[in-house]
């Protein structure tokens, strides 16, 4: 049985399930994956915990507070799901990501990197040291989630402070706010400043944000895009790999 570990946020979650559900679509009931997904909203906000919004990200006792309780938060989750049997764990949020290595070394349970995943796809479309645009949040940003994987192979390209909070954040608001419309409109200028800085690809390194730009089209034309990495989808696709063996 795969593991989720949602909640962050909740449509973000329903959207990997979603995934998982198209990529066996026309089989049996039978023939869908076991899937158990943790809505776990409860955990505390992850921008805010690495001090991204207030300036703290640096290793003061007081981000170090905040970074723990997030950790404590995403432990129980897993362990919630472990006890439910579930074979490995995703966590369908990017941002998350940050706290990955220590969440890794408290669960023995298998646990499936994004951004990694993302990186080995990349890799099959991707010319070495072309430039690749990275719509995320602040925090997948500012703490590498994405950089430590990409940097010695591409040059990843993110939009400017102004963008970042006047089109991407608002956008990542919006469909938490169930403002899909809205933010599908809002992120375009954004996307267009990377498209300008001949960014190959764009990863949509915030999983709110597949939901604002694909809500309106077809699974074939999410998976066939020529220009946007699914982070979401992606997942969905190691997820089952792993889940045949």
């Amino acid at each position: 049985m795969i593991g989720i570990l949602g909640g962050m946020g909740t449509q973000a979650g329903l959207d990997f399930c979603n995934k998982l559900a198209i990529l066996n679509r026309g089989k049996i009931d039978q023939d869908y994956p076991l899937f158990l997904l943790y809505n776990k909203s409860n955990i505390p906000g992850r921008p805010e915990s690495i001090g991204i919004q207030t300036g703290e990200l640096s290793n003061n006792s007081l981000s170090a507070k905040k970074y723990s309780l997030v950790l404590k938060s995403l432990l129980k989750g897993c362990q919630l799901l472990k006890k439910s049997k579930c074979k490995f764990i995703v966590i369908p949020c990017n941002t998350a990501h940050y706290w990955y290595d220590d969440l890794k070394k408290k669960i023995r349970l298998p646990i499936i990197n994004m951004p990694e995943e993302v990186f080995n796809y990349a890799k099959k479309f991707c010319k070495k040291n072309s430039s690749i645009g990275l719509l995320a949040t602040e925090g997948t940003i500012k703490t590498g989630v994405y950089k430590k994987f990409f940097n010695h192979r591409y040059k990843l390209i993110h939009p400017n402070v102004k963008l970042q909070k006047n089109s991407v954040n608002k956008a990542i608001k919006f469909v938490k706010m169930g403002k899909v419309k809205a933010a599908a409109k809002i992120i375009k200028p954004a996307i267009d400043y990377l498209i300008k800085n001949k960014c190959s690809k764009i990863i949509l390194g915030c999983t709110e944000l597949p939901i604002a730009i694909f809500a309106f089209k077809s699974f074939k034309k999410i998976e066939n895009s020529k220009i946007f990495f699914d982070p979401n989808l992606i997942l969905a696709k190691s997820a089952m790999k792993k889940y045949k063996i």
